[in-house]
């Protein structure tokens, strides 16, 4: 590649850190917790849901400004949260990419800023592209994008843009084992959506603390299974505790289907609505009871 490509390929992304950049702040807990943000839409600011605690919350933008800022909401699941700020605070809104485009090998920039306000960025690749990922806690991300890049201290929750100058979701390394990884724009919009609407995610649960258990051999075969999840707590109030599940209950299966491991509970409480009753078969004292529990929003918990 010849040296004036290269100079070009370098002032392009020096351009695209710079027209970007003014949508993208630090965000700061009182716990001295930090990460970054970018304003999604005037005055609310989408950032990663592990950069700060549940304490006091301001970002510095652009030129070293700070605003206090409230939190709108956040969902674990996905790593988000948003925050409302004045509508003044941060002097951009920078563009979206309006559909979903990104492929293995694309070159990408992504922007966060740092303690004291200064824009910082991290130049990569699209490293890895799977399909829709559903996440511990129930969360769901529209694709599974893995970064070939460096997501420094301070950077998760900051956007991942595109060659085009296009913000094309957000980066966190709190997902995936702390590997750099995007949460894609339609997620973003469809999570943002909802907690300004709700300052949650309605999802649906059964509330209980579990916990994987193998049965004895003298209970497989009545079971029909070899383990099941232990019942270790019932929130009073929750949908089990009105339904009746007590506290050494071994769930065995949920809507007429096997459950032998906590992973396996997410897929089937998706398959459900908030507010839907789903028969949940147990075994109490060695025999089989079966339970129908009206599942509540985990969200609002």
């Amino acid at each position: 590649m010849s040296s004036s490509v290269l100079q070009d390929v370098s002032n392009e992304l020096s351009r695209i850190a710079e027209q970007v950049g003014s949508s993208v702040v630090a965000v700061h807990g009182r716990s001295r917790s930090r990460g970054s943000g970018i304003q999604w839409r005037k005055g609310a600011v989408v950032t990663a849901h592990h950069a700060f605690g549940r304490d006091e919350v301001t970002v510095v933008a652009e030129g070293g400004r700070s605003f206090a800022a409230k939190l709108a909401g956040r969902d674990p699941s996905t790593d988000l949260a948003v925050l409302s700020v004045a509508e003044d605070a941060v002097p951009s809104v920078a563009e979206h990419a309006k559909q979903n485009t990104v492929r293995l090998g694309n070159v990408v920039l992504a922007l966060g800023r740092s303690w004291r306000g200064n824009l910082v960025a991290s130049a990569g690749i699209v490293g890895g592209l799977g399909g829709e990922l559903q996440t511990r806690g129930g969360g769901r991300l529209d694709q599974h994008i893995r970064l070939a890049l460096d997501l420094y201290s301070g950077m998760s929750g900051g956007p991942l843009v595109s060659a085009e100058g296009q913000v094309i979701g957000i980066n966190t390394n709190g997902l995936d084992r702390g590997r750099p990884v995007m949460v894609p724009i339609a997620t973003v919009d469809r999570v943002v959506n909802e907690l300004l609407e709700k300052g949650h995610i309605a999802r649906p649960h059964l509330g209980l603390a579990m916990q994987p258990v193998e049965l004895p051999e003298s209970l497989q075969e009545k079971a029909k299974a070899g383990a099941g999840l232990l019942t270790v707590y019932v929130p009073p109030g929750s949908p089990a505790d009105k339904a009746g599940v007590l506290i050494g209950d071994i769930l065995i299966q949920l809507r007429g289907r096997s459950v032998d491991e906590l992973e396996n509970l997410p897929a089937l409480l998706r398959e459900s609505k908030i507010g839907d009753s789903v028969p949940a078969t147990f075994l109490r004292g060695g025999n089989l009871i079966t339970l129908n529990i009206v599942l509540g929003d985990r969200g609002a918990q």
